[in-house]
């Protein structure tokens, strides 16, 4: 019986926020069938043009569904190019026996693309069919008209409660090794860490009572090294885990930096103190963030011209740009050295569409709020860096601004849980908040 149900087909429907997550979603049901409700061509041709990620993967989805189709007509069912997949086709609009228009009174997308899912339904008695959406309000719609409803799990991370942090505590190291390891900089990783594996470019805290030491597994050379707390353009780490981001951008060996953390743990102000320190290394720093307009709205609809309708998104950049500043007096070569590095765009704050489609050659590159960037966006801006490139993304996985999006499926996560343990890579997880006792009280109680 239990061969029989992992062999049962199913017709999974999609909706259009699961094609502008990933437009080569259709191929990903392995041998089951997929349904496209026409409503979701409409939905997609009005988002064929412009320049965002969801532009972008509406035209590939179209251009594949042309492809797939080979001359056939589109309402009829059709193969998925290899052996194991199933068929696919286009659900013409129909009324089901059950009215999603008529059951939430109003004539509306979202409910045209339930009717269709509940006529294929009522036609396919022998399958079960199932509506695939990102959109956790439409499939509550669906499981109250009786239509079975799943997210789209591709991509996302299985546990994020259990997500790689970057660092580990080792209670019990004996005084010798934490002495050895202060005289000496570094030692063996086995004769710290013994039959332990440790994860590339992680960190650790050994401690024995109230000593402690703070330290990092170097891949190359496989030894443990000494982490000493370093100051960045003014800015001095309040903890180990600043301390350990510091370190993990200032690495030239590292090339890939993720810092994920609640707010006010001092991700974006460590990241981009840490960038100004090693100026010399690169050509420009970008600091950049994704728009996610307020209450899902386009910001055509704010006053003025498009740096005006900007400036409230970017400002965070500019208040952690104008902290950093302020460590020095007005009078020091360092605070006029910002203003002149803004001014001669060496260092450039800008949103994040700006930078799509060039090349990243001899850049360090931070990308914050990075929580908000699906997978494929953050593929896509890590196949842009070129040459003497560093990319930092900086972001909250439990702070999605982005209704299709969640802790499990933004690119953050999927980021970190994908490239740990890789030579070039290094990730932090920050967990102390440092703003405010009234910021952290309100993490913490509210």
């Amino acid at each position: 019986m239990a061969k029989a149900q992992r062999k049962e087909k199913k017709i999974f429907v999609l909706d259009t926020s699961v094609i502008i997550y990933e437009h080569n979603s259709i191929m990903n049901f392995e041998e089951h069938d997929v349904g496209i409700p026409i409503t979701v061509l409409e939905e997609l041709d009005q988002f064929k043009k412009g320049n965002d990620t969801k532009n972008f993967e509406a035209r590939e989805f179209t251009r594949l569904l042309d492809k797939l189709a080979q001359g056939q007509m589109l309402q009829n069912w059709n193969p998925l190019n290899g052996r194991t997949k199933g068929n696919f086709k286009v659900l013409m609009y129909s009324r089901s026996k059950v009215d999603a228009n008529e059951v939430f009174d109003e004539d509306k997308a979202d409910h045209r693309i339930l009717n269709a899912a509940l006529q294929l339904q009522q036609e396919s008695a022998d399958k079960k069919v199932v509506l695939v959406s990102k959109d956790i309000n439409l499939r509550l719609k669906a499981k109250s008209l009786g239509l079975p409803a799943e997210d789209y799990y591709t991509g996302q991370v299985k546990n994020v409660n259990s997500l790689y942090k970057g660092k580990a505590v080792q209670d019990k190291t004996s005084p010798e090794q934490i002495n050895l390891l202060y005289e000496k900089g570094s030692c063996e990783a086995s004769d710290i860490l013994g039959d332990k594996t440790a994860v590339k470019n992680s960190y650790y805290i050994f401690k024995n009572g109230k000593k402690s030491i703070l330290a990092y597994y170097n891949p190359f050379n496989q030894h443990i090294e000494h982490v000493e707390k370093k100051p960045v353009y003014g800015i001095k780490p309040r903890n180990a885990e600043q301390t350990f981001a510091i370190h993990a951008i200032l690495n030239p060996d590292i090339k890939l930096v993720t810092m994920q953390g609640v707010a006010g743990t001092g991700k974006t102000l460590i990241a981009l103190a840490a960038a100004l320190e090693q100026k010399r290394d690169f050509k420009q720093i970008y600091l950049a963030r994704p728009i996610v307009p307020l209450s899902n709205k386009d910001i055509g609809y704010l006053p003025g011209d498009i740096k005006s309708k900007l400036n409230p998104y970017m400002e965070p950049l500019w208040d952690n740009l104008k902290f950093i500043q302020n460590q020095y007096h007005e009078t020091d070569k360092e605070y006029s050295k910002l203003t002149e590095m803004v001014n001669q765009e060496k260092l450039v704050i800008t949103p994040l569409a700006y930078i799509r489609g060039r090349s990243l050659s001899n850049i360090c590159f931070i990308v914050d709020e990075a929580q908000n960037l699906t997978p494929h966006e953050v593929k896509t801006i890590i196949t842009r860096a070129g040459e003497n490139t560093k990319i930092i993304f900086t972001g909250d996985v439990y702070q999605i601004d982005t209704p299709y999006l969640d802790s499990q499926s933004n690119g953050l996560s999927y980021l970190i849980d994908r490239v740990k343990d890789q030579d070039i890579y290094s990730h932090i997880t920050l967990e102390k908040g440092e703003r405010s006792e009234l910021a952290n009280l309100a993490n913490e109680l509210l």
